[in-house]
């Protein structure tokens, strides 16, 4: 085949591996520095590839200032609960691989000097799902930006409740909204960023409960997935059904930020509503 051809030609002439990467939205072959360059977007089409949430906290936090809190928390299995593996193998296996104790990370740290607390959580971890630990971290940051008097931003990945802890993955929804509606009467700011895919429970709880609520462009943004919601109504669902484009044409979000400019826009927003 001609792209075999075009492969070992490349190692012949000592081209190393992995310079280039194919982008997933226009299919361009990407200068992989460049994309890093661009906080791992496309230069072609503004593609945003999902990143970790240590990526995420350098890219969006000032360097250095970053303090995590509650990294201890691990999860439990209250339920004994197995599928194709125990959880308790699976989350062995997850930590493993991804170098994280659970689906999120908090502390505090600064945006262009201004001190925030800080959430992110990561995709690569069971889907970014919601469990006890997440819900317990969120919720003790809520309440720690609460008694500091922090503006508190928290980013978005994820598929939604933790199936694997059952009734127990769905209580941290209202755990978390109460919180959130605690700090909110307590004249807190919440900036909720939603980032690809913020689905399930985290859409029906805090995810969708900021004072000003931004989104990655092109992200995926709903409660069930589209196949599920054409499967129960039996009718076709519109173009860009559940897109960071379509949410914000429909007034769900407030606004569409590049990653390139979210660091910016999130200190405006800061100040904005400071004043």
């Amino acid at each position: 085949m001609g792209w075999q051809k075009s492969a070992e030609s490349k190692r012949k002439r000592g081209v190393p591996e992995g310079l280039w990467v194919r982008c997933p939205g226009c299919q361009a072959t990407i200068f992989r520095k460049e994309a890093k360059r661009r906080l791992d977007t496309c230069p072609e089409c503004n593609y945003h590839w999902p990143i970790s949430a240590p990526e995420r906290i350098t890219q969006t936090l000032d360097e250095g200032t970053f303090e995590e809190w509650d990294a201890n928390l691990v999860t439990a299995d209250p339920l004994n609960f197995f599928d194709r593996k125990s959880y308790k193998d699976r989350i062995v296996n997850e930590r493993q691989t991804t170098g994280l104790k659970e689906a999120i990370i908090t502390g505090s740290g600064r945006i262009r000097a201004r001190k925030v607390a800080f959430g992110v959580l990561d995709s690569r971890f069971i889907m970014g799902s919601m469990g006890s630990v997440v819900g317990e971290k969120l919720v003790r940051l809520v309440e720690r930006a609460g008694e500091q008097k922090l503006p508190l931003i928290v980013f978005s990945a994820s598929g939604g409740a933790r199936m694997h802890e059952g009734i127990i993955s769905l209580m941290q929804m209202p755990k978390t909204s109460a919180a959130v509606a605690r700090f909110r009467q307590s004249g807190g700011l919440f900036i909720s960023v939603l980032t690809n895919p913020t689905m399930g429970g985290v859409t029906a709880s805090f995810a969708s409960l900021g004072d000003v609520v931004f989104a990655e462009p092109n992200a995926l943004i709903g409660f069930a997935g589209p196949r599920t919601i054409t499967a129960t109504i039996h009718a076709e669902l519109p173009s860009g059904f559940q897109s960071s484009e379509f949410q914000l044409e429909h007034g769900f979000i407030d606004r569409i930020v590049k990653r390139q400019d979210m660091k910016s826009e999130l200190a405006r927003a800061i100040d904005y509503c400071s004043n």
